[in-house]
């Protein structure tokens, strides 16, 4: 029976597959695929585990006490049995021969069988079995995590999937952070995988990168998620917020993922089916259309000349910038170096390397490289650290600028890679989340001793220009004071919109609440782009406005000539503004400062400006 979840739509688009299920678990479990000649080592890795549990329960029944009650003992050969139970095992084997699971992953794809099958029965007191099933895979679990060979992930998400039909397929080799390797070409099969999960780490959507998942559906998030925003810049059809969505949805279950709408649709009919390959076929003819216009320059009808940049997340991502038609880089976030590695944090020399690939890469053209903006949603493993805690309230905690100043070491260390990049093409600075003039002081001392640094090391670097991200209410208060101690300016909408309206972004339970056409957050994105054009002042925006289309002529009404997104969204922005005449825009700006339904008023008023031209 086919079924309809909702979520948040976050990516456009239509992704048809089967579901690929990472099922939750009060154990951390690593997913990946392995390999052929790894298969009979997972399912080895599984019978040790399971003889060394059994053992382990054999060893405390025959330790029990006598006093000890009767049912603690008939508990524990409950969980024997069930220990050596051929639906457990030879189950959880063929999730490992078939799909290529590593261990863990497969005891947890069986785990969520067998729990689906415990809820469905009549009889409640085996339906109440299925704890016992839960705390012997959990057992298992922590044995597998204890035997684990060296270099093998502990907990992450599966960083690639089978080749589709076409396609290379990919090389039996580690995968940088996670070490799986996908498997072999002739397990893909036919069909497209989508991923199911309660929820995906930023760090971890990037190994999406070098998969062939076709989409994906979680239970958690917001539009403007950093998980959200690295599906967008995939350019895969996404839908976070579905709350039960991994309850509800199957292992191997046909779904479709309707990106535009935020819909999934589980086991759709064959006439729905029909309908959204038929959606795919058109949004990939329109996609082939737009791709024509990536090397016309973006410029108005009344000859004003607009700035497309991209936003990427890691250096190789810069040949995506390029093909899409960027005319350079607005916002390379360098905290994805960070994450993911276990509390080691990268040294000068590889950010510098990682830095020197971004800038020499994109041939000339600026990049825009941000300071690590770690906290909230996307936080550093310090362990130890009491410091990195998530505290109370991550999002107003110690992140982005503060966390930098706190480790004066790094900061400056991280500065000079970046000075060092700079002698290979032009490099600009933008610092987060300030919002104080003793930062403004203190981020021009921390730039001045790595340069004198630099100096006493002989090492060359070149110049920079140094930026603050506007997105901190406080600073676009201030924007006047900013822009006497900075280069340039870079609106962050998305931090803006959350902080102005106190929404947490990342939290589907108020997500409708964000909402990026509230009159004061566009008071504040026309006053810091009007102050940065009467000081001279280069501005831009690098939040989700910038490639969100409904926005193209508002922003522009306002001034703003500088946009930056992700490379997918470059070439409908520059549809849109190759179609207007900023000379039409007036009374936009007008209806969207004065409305109290501002998107409305902006709709009517571009209406009448199309009718006038």
């Amino acid at each position: 029976m086919s079924i309809q979840v909702f979520g948040i739509q976050v990516s456009r688009g239509v992704a048809i597959g089967r579901a690929v299920l990472v099922a939750s678990s009060r154990v951390d479990v690593a997913h990946y695929y392995v390999g052929v000649e790894q298969v009979a080592q997972e399912i080895d890795r599984l019978r040790v585990a399971r003889d060394a549990v059994a053992h382990e329960l054999e060893s405390l029944k025959a330790d029990m006490p006598p006093e000890a009650p009767h049912e603690l003992a008939a508990l524990l050969d409950v969980h024997l049995m069930l220990l050596h139970d051929e639906t457990v095992i030879a189950a959880t084997k063929h999730w490992v021969q078939e799909r290529h699971y590593n261990a863990e992953w497969a005891l947890s794809a069986q785990l969520e069988v067998l729990a689906r099958q415990f809820d469905e029965m009549e009889d409640e007191y085996l339906r109440e079995r299925k704890a016992d099933v839960e705390q012997v895979v959990e057992r298992l679990l922590r044995e597998l995590a204890r035997g684990a060979p060296p270099g093998r992930p502990t907990a992450s998400i599966a960083p690639a999937a089978p080749a589709l039909p076409g396609a290379s397929a990919p090389a039996l080799t580690s995968m940088p952070a996670l070490g799986a390797a996908a498997p072999p070409r002739d397990f893909a099969g036919e069909d497209p995988l989508v991923l199911v999960a309660a929820d995906v780490a930023p760090a971890d959507m990037l190994h999406f990168k070098r998969s062939v998942f076709t989409g994906f559906v979680t239970d958690v998030g917001g539009r403007t998620s950093h998980t959200a925003i690295v599906a967008r810049s995939m350019d895969i059809p996404a839908v976070v917020g579905a709350r039960e969505a991994s309850r509800i949805i199957r292992q191997d279950d046909w779904i479709v993922i309707d990106g535009d709408a935020g819909v999934v649709v589980v086991n759709p009919s064959p006439i729905v089916l029909e309908e959204y390959r038929f959606r795919q076929r058109q949004s990939e003819l329109e996609r082939a259309r737009l791709n024509r216009l990536r090397h016309t320059p973006a410029v108005t009808l009344d000859g004003e000349a607009v700035e497309l940049l991209a936003n990427i997340e890691l250096p190789q991502d810069t040949a995506a910038a390029l093909e899409a038609g960027a005319v350079g880089v607005g916002l390379f976030r360098s905290e994805f170096l960070f994450m993911n590695r276990g509390g080691s944090l990268p040294d000068e020399d590889e950010q510098f390397e990682a830095y020197r690939e971004a800038v020499s890469a994109m041939h000339g053209l600026p990049v825009t490289i941000r300071t690590v903006d770690v906290g909230a949603d996307k936080p550093l493993d310090r362990a130890g650290d009491g410091r990195y805690d998530h505290g109370l309230n991550p999002a107003l905690g110690l992140r982005a600028i503060r966390w930098s100043l706190a480790e004066p070491g790094m900061f400056r260390q991280q500065l000079r890679a970046m000075l060092r990049a700079a002698a290979f093409g032009p490099v600009r600075i933008l610092v987060p989340m300030v919002a104080h003039v003793n930062e403004m002081l203190a981020i021009r001392e921390h730039l001045a001793r790595a340069r004198q640094q630099l100096d006493d090391a002989g090492k060359p670097y070149g110049p920079v220009l140094v930026g603050a991200m506007i997105e901190v209410p406080a600073a676009a208060v201030m924007i006047e004071r900013f822009l006497r101690h900075f280069d340039f300016v870079s609106i962050g909408t998305n931090d803006l919109i959350q902080y102005t309206l106190a929404i947490d972004r990342a939290d589907e339970a108020v997500s409708h609440l964000y909402d990026p056409w509230h009159p004061a957050v566009l008071a504040l994105l026309r006053q810091v782009i009007a102050a940065a054009a009467a000081h001279g002042k280069p501005v831009s925006v690098c939040g989700e406005m910038a490639g969100d289309t409904a926005f193209t002529e508002l922003l522009l009404s306002f001034g703003l000539r500088s946009f930056s997104m992700h490379p997918s969204c470059i070439a409908e922005v520059k549809q849109r503004v190759l179609r207007v005449d900023t000379r039409q825009l007036d009374a936009v700006c007008a209806a969207a400062l004065s409305a109290e339904s501002p998107a409305a008023a902006v709709q009517a008023a571009l209406v009448q400006a199309q009718r006038s031209a």
